[in-house]
């Protein structure tokens, strides 16, 4: 809070002008500006799961990415494993070499002679290929012994139940999704016998040594045992799950979907125990057809069980922008939500946004991010998500998206528009503010917002993010440390200005930072443009929100309803109320015509019953504005119609608008002519009133007009007339041991009421009653001895020794004096 002029009075408190009390700054607080807050926007849910609401921008629904469509088996790509090209690769142009053991007498002792082929063995590269694989001769190779108990474990364990399935995916996603390669333990045939092209490790015939003979045994041993393992791995555990599924899915009989849950989760954790998840599985592509034939079952739960066993094996193109479709066809459905809560494919859908690229698959992220915003929407969900870390998720596809080429550029904004919905839902979740921050997801979305300037959905939803998250501290912190985040607020307000969400949102945000931060009201203050832009949507917005509150014959609207177009001037207002505290913001603003002028127009054209907020906030922007009432001041020249338009708002049922409006004629009726109004219209009557009030703050702004009002002897003998000095007496008894700034404002405008006048105030019998209780109060212990806190004591005296006891005293030497005036 900053300092400000004080209510006008014959003998100022003396002070020590070198070191400010903490009772000097609260009484310079509650005397000061005020900031101005105001509530949240409401955020809408959309009545429909869909990728974009009836309200999104993207009127074009041609091309955008559809919420509604069909899958069956015949969509997917059963061989996932070959080029999606479909071209035919062309033969290696190259001589296979055989790493053979030489004989130092005869080099080619060693060659091994082929056995003679039959004649219809395949001609062509697979021919060859098949040819030289028969035809390696290779040494006695010895008993495998320590892979005996593997295959023993195999062939007993076949007729056993199916191991339940495990955890695949780590809940950090740091990893790649795909199962990892096993080391050396899973080649090809060929692999094993051929070298590769440009390979330079192969082993020449000329070259050979016996310790490279050794070496060639142990990969051959090894690669023959592998595949003996997997061999017996698919023979005697994942053939036959497989077999079971497409006979039960031919029955297709009741409670058979459950089954077939079962039995996909006994496939996912055999191959999982088998390493045999990933792209590096042989028999991958016959798993996959065996998978996608069971999806024309259009059983929601197992469809999750199947989607979440293929995310598994890898799938790509357009078999994984399929499941990732078929993972958000079940996901529009609010009924499934349970599904996903008791299956683990929330780690997979974040596992494919860590890893997959915008360029390759970006209508696959489209659909597992729209996955997302829909279960962030379900408050158990919500909670999962942000266990398994979904708020770092996202930051990092968004920095991936920054970087997004132009021919992908559109997709990229239909990707944000799901993944900033989701951030907006995880944003309501209190223990996700540390995320945010951490993250540095704030300023990641400032450069969305840049970047995407242009799109209204992308720019909607990042505010509403902003304007939930500016409420808390930490959060509005890291949002003003965010470079240009202001002039990126105002460029987009100025762009926007018409639609109405975004604008609220964007001004809520400005309310919040400006609250408590005079960096933030200069920095603001500052931008280019800045109080163009913001008049220019006050008076666009004036003119769009008066016409239904001035036509005559229209109906109003219901109580509970909401004016948009008013809503943004709420807050608008608000904005300009906190920017005036800055001292160096509040001259500019005093001395602006066009804002001035705007602020008198909606107290001539609103009203009351309609606008109750907006006027409220208006009021207390002109107070805190009618603090720099220099000589050329644009608001000291207006001081007398402002105080002829306060009067609907002291005379209202409300009592916000009756303090706002005591404010504003406390600091107004400085100036003469003002005070002679208020006496004219009988406004002081109702001042008196006030002092009524249980409330202490309203007491305090009708002592300060009347504080004013009484400098003027003629104005006291009709505050007299009013009864205000008793009134005066009976809030000092009330409120004085709790508030002593509250107590040395009722003195003064007692003393101003007492001194210099022909006739007595008060008669003997209130005298006495005023200077016992003023004796008593002076009484430091007896004064205190109401409070107990220790730390409140302290306060409580220092604002007993600077706020009251001067003030008191003056007045107790009047009182003991009744002929002598200072």
């Amino acid at each position: 809070m900053e300092k400000k002029h004080e209510i006008c009075r014959p003998f100022p408190p003396t002070r020590n002008p070198v070191r400010k009390t903490c009772a000097e700054i609260v009484s310079e607080a509650r005397q000061s500006l005020r900031v101005q807050s105001t509530r949240r926007p409401f955020t809408p849910r959309d009545a429909h799961r869909q990728l974009f609401g009836t309200s999104s921008a993207r009127v074009d629904r041609e091309s955008r990415p559809p919420s509604s469509f069909s899958l069956h088996a015949q969509n997917f790509d059963a061989p996932d494993s070959r080029p999606g090209s479909g071209t035919r690769l062309a033969p290696l142009n190259h001589e296979p070499k055989f790493p053979v053991p030489c004989d130092a007498k005869d080099a080619f002792k060693g060659v091994p002679k082929p056995p003679a082929e039959p004649l219809e063995v395949k001609r062509g590269v697979a021919g060859a290929r098949a040819r030289l694989l028969r035809a390696g001769s290779l040494p006695t190779i010895p008993p495998v012994e320590k892979r005996t108990d593997v295959t023993e474990r195999l062939n007993t364990d076949s007729g056993q139940k199916q191991p339940s399935v495990k955890r695949l995916h780590s809940t950090d996603h740091t990893t790649v999704h795909c199962a990892p390669h096993r080391a050396g333990s899973h080649r090809t045939a060929s692999e094993s016998r051929l070298k590769q092209p440009g390979d330079d490790s192969g082993v020449r015939p000329t070259d050979c040594t016996t310790g490279q003979r050794t070496e060639l045994e142990a990969g051959v041993i090894a690669t023959c045992t592998g595949e003996d393992v997997e061999s017996l791995m698919w023979k005697n555990k994942i053939g036959p799950l497989l077999q079971q599924l497409e006979s039960v899915a031919a029955g297709s009989s009741e409670g058979s979907a459950d089954y077939l849950c079962d039995l996909c989760d006994g496939l996912h954790g055999t191959l999982a125990e088998a390493d045999m998840l990933g792209r590096h599985c042989e028999r991958r592509s016959g798993i996959l057809r065996t998978l996608f034939r069971l999806i024309d079952l259009n059983s929601a739960q197992l469809n999750l069980h199947i989607a979440k066993l293929c995310l598994a094996l890898c799938v790509s193109g357009n078999n994984l922008l399929n499941i990732c479709k078929l993972i958000f066809q079940i996901s529009r459905s609010e009924n499934n939500d349970i599904l996903f809560q008791n299956n683990s494919i929330i780690d997979s859908l974040l596992s494919v946004l860590h890893h997959e690229e915008v360029s390759a698959s970006g209508e696959a992220l489209l659909y597992c991010v729209g996955t997302l915003k829909f279960l962030s929407g379900n408050s158990a969900i919500l909670r999962l998500l942000l266990d398994k870390n979904c708020i770092g998720v996202a930051q990092k596809l968004v920095q991936r998206l920054h970087t997004a080429e132009e021919a992908h550029f559109t997709i990229a904004g239909h990707i944000l528009v799901q993944l900033t919905a989701t951030l907006r839902n995880l944003a309501e979740h209190p223990d996700s503010r540390p995320h945010f921050v951490s993250f540095g997801v704030l300023s990641e979305l400032c450069l969305v917002l840049h970047r995407h300037r242009k799109d209204r959905d992308v720019c909607t939803n990042v505010s509403r993010i902003c304007s939930k998250l500016s409420s808390y501290s930490e959060c509005r912190l890291a949002l003003a440390q965010t470079p240009n985040c202001y002039s990126l607020f105002l460029e987009l307000l100025s762009k926007h200005h018409q639609k109405q969400d975004l604008v609220v949102r964007l001004l809520f945000t400005l309310v919040n930072l400006t609250a408590k931060s005079e960096e933030a009201r200069l920095q603001l203050y500052q931008c280019s443009g800045c109080m163009d832009t913001l008049l220019r949507l006050y008076d666009g917005y004036q003119r769009r929100g008066s016409s239904p509150h001035t036509s005559p014959g229209k109906p109003a609207a219901p109580p509970l309803s909401v004016d948009e177009d008013e809503d943004v001037l709420v807050k608008l207002v608000s904005v300009l109320a906190n920017m005036c505290i800055h001292p160096a913001v509040g001259p500019a603003l005093a001395n602006n015509t066009a804002c001035l002028q705007l602020l008198m127009e909606t107290l001539e054209l609103r009203s009351m019953q309609e606008s109750e907020e907006l006027l409220v906030n208006v009021a207390a922007t002109i107070n805190n504005l009618s603090f720099y009432q220099e000589e050329s001041s644009v608001i000291r020249h207006s001081q007398l119609a402002i105080t002829k338009l306060m009067l609907k708002l002291l005379l209202s049922s409300s009592a916000d608008a009756m303090l706002e409006a005591t404010r504003v004629y406390g600091n107004m009726s400085l100036s003469k002519d003002v005070r002679d109004f208020i006496m004219q219209n009988k406004v002081h009557r109702f001042v008196v009133t006030l002092l009524d009030s249980k409330s202490t703050e309203m007491c305090f702004s009708a002592c300060g007009v009347l504080t004013n009002l009484a400098m003027d002897p003629p104005n006291r003998v009709s505050l007299s007339l009013e009864g205000a000095s008793v009134k005066l007496l009976d809030c000092l008894k009330d409120f004085g041991p709790g508030d002593w700034q509250l107590a040395g404002q009722v003195c003064q405008a007692l003393w101003n009421l007492i001194t210099g006048g022909s006739e007595e105030p008060l008669d003997t019998r209130e005298r006495e009653s005023l200077l016992d209780t003023l004796t008593t109060y002076l009484d430091e212990e007896e004064a205190l001895k109401w409070t107990d806190n220790e730390d409140m004591r302290d306060y409580q005296r220092t604002c007993w020794e600077l706020e009251f006891q001067p003030v008191a005293q003056k007045l107790v030497r009047t009182l003991q004096t009744p002929n002598q005036t200072d």
